[in-house]
């Protein structure tokens, strides 16, 4: 194990804690969705992919069901293997679900896909730069390389401002964020796509 690795392990137990413990506070959704339209005046081809909260995750569907409210197409997240990047298949929430690999719901098999420029995603921890901590898995660093080789797409972390750390340890397989929206402000990360 590499010591960053190590160092990721150690801070996603940290980071789970102390997320956990800003979930119990309030429900941020409405504060989430201010902060962005603050930051970012959608145009009309724009396409918004989100997720769906599990856990103590901040909760991004009042944001994303606002942006298809207003005629956005919006999507989630689809887990077609584990080494493979996500797809993203149309969703709003009057939509039929299903369950994914993880238990989690998710657009059916019947959605259409499409290829985000706006890609929502979730977080344990989170700084300044852009760096991301995960669950490990590296489901976002691949589909963001991937969706970026097809067309441009912003990467957004979403979390609690409690979530924030000085430094996420990184190596040359992390995406940095663009940006970061938590209940308190929009962020405009230093990183960004070197």
């Amino acid at each position: 194990m590499t010591p960053i690795a190590a160092l990721k392990i150690q801070l996603r137990e940290e980071a789970k804690i102390r997320r956990d413990k800003a979930a119990c506070q309030k429900d941020i959704g409405e504060d989430l969705r201010k902060n962005f339209e603050q930051v970012f005046q959608l145009s009309p081809e724009n396409r918004v992919s989100g997720y769906y909260p599990i856990g103590s995750e901040a909760n991004v569907l009042p944001l994303l069901c606002a942006i298809g409210a207003r005629g956005f197409e919006t999507a989630l997240p689809v887990v077609s293997g584990r080494e493979d990047p996500l797809t993203f298949r149309i969703w709003n929430e009057l939509d039929p679900s299903g369950r994914g690999p993880f238990g989690i719901p998710e657009p059916l098999e019947n959605a259409k896909e499409i290829l985000p420029d706006l890609i929502l995603a979730p977080l344990l921890a989170f700084d300044r730069s852009g760096n991301r901590l995960g669950y490990g898995g590296g489901y976002y660093d691949r589909t963001i390389t991937a969706t970026r080789r097809r067309r441009p797409a912003l990467a957004i972390g979403i979390a609690y401002a409690a979530q924030e750390v000085r430094d996420v340890p990184h190596d040359d397989g992390d995406v940095a964020l663009d940006w970061i929206i938590t209940e308190k402000e929009a962020i405009a990360a230093g990183r960004g796509n070197e």
